[in-house]
């Protein structure tokens, strides 16, 4: 009875429909050029289509910060609050992060992952103190994969960093996960699991939109997480090659998660009523910024 209830989940997790309960906005200086009556749209737009709660990817990328608590990004969410739409409020990115995680040794990344942390909790504060907006999350914008994380140390140094950071903040923590087929779907979801139990909220990106890795693989890997790990549907076709600057279409994000997991959908600018804020981004000539 057991087996067959698991399997009933499973397939109604592959064939329902799903709400954009969650969606991420990854906000690019371009999006400044965008009027207060279009975000306003937006967000109406965002809430009709079941949308709870706004994942902001950062507020300061490198040296940008979007104008700061009276620019537009501080803004606009504002006018995401007033269509009732929480928010879990993302922190300091560093351009450089995946070029860094790529040269450093295990001792290097732990400083450097320190060093970062430090930086997103001054900007806690800075979000706290002067955007003074209903936070309803934060969240830290330097994924995780299964290649830089390989090795068991690193696992479990980041842990003790990731927990005691997250002890640090007055809202939950989120953070999210790529796989590369690196660590087996088993200790894979074993090392999500053991970041959950941390009180992080881990969110475990599908992996659709770069086809990465083939189908069967991908559904391996989701089948092999544990319930409390949320799955990011990516609703983008990546059209750049290996090596070029991240560029991709809007894809309608697959259904394929099981259903016991919480989800969001990777983002407002692939949804049909975002599509304003992509056109804007392309007339202006910039390209996505997409971590992985």
């Amino acid at each position: 009875m057991k087996r067959l209830l698991l399997a009933l989940c499973l397939l109604l997790g592959a064939t329902a429909p799903h709400a954009d309960e969650r969606i991420f906005y990854q906000p690019l200086n371009a999006d400044a050029s965008l009027s207060q009556a279009q975000w306003q749209r937006i967000w109406q737009d965002t809430a009709h289509q079941g949308v709870h709660t706004v994942i902001v990817q950062w507020t300061a990328y490198g040296d940008s910060d979007f104008g700061g608590a009276n620019g537009w990004l501080a803004s606009s969410l504002k006018l995401a609050r007033t269509q009732g739409l929480k928010l879990v409020m993302g922190l300091h990115m560093d351009p450089a992060y995946y070029q860094r995680i790529d040269e450093l040794d295990s001792a290097g990344l732990e400083t450097y992952w320190q060093a970062q942390l430090g930086q997103s909790l001054a900007r806690q504060q800075t979000l706290r103190e002067d955007w003074k907006l209903p936070v309803s999350g934060w969240y830290l914008p330097m994924e995780l994969d299964d290649l830089h994380f390989l090795p068991l140390d690193r696992r479990q140094i980041l842990q003790r960093q990731l927990k005691d950071f997250a002890g640090k903040l007055d809202a939950p923590l989120h953070i999210s996960v790529f796989s590369v087929g690196k660590l087996s779907p088993q200790v894979n979801g074993q090392w999500l699991g053991e970041l959950a139990s941390a009180g992080i909220q881990v969110w475990w990106q599908d992996g659709a939109g770069t086809g990465r890795l083939p189908v069967v693989v991908r559904n391996g890997y989701a089948q092999a997480l544990p319930c409390s790990i949320g799955i990011v549907r990516e609703a983008f076709r990546q059209v750049s090659a290996a090596g070029q600057p991240f560029r991709a279409e809007p894809m309608p994000p697959q259904s394929t998660s099981p259903g016991c997991h919480p989800t969001s959908v990777f983002s407002l600018r692939y949804r049909p009523w975002g599509r304003v804020i992509l056109d804007n981004q392309h007339n202006s000539k910039v390209g996505d910024v997409q971590n992985h």
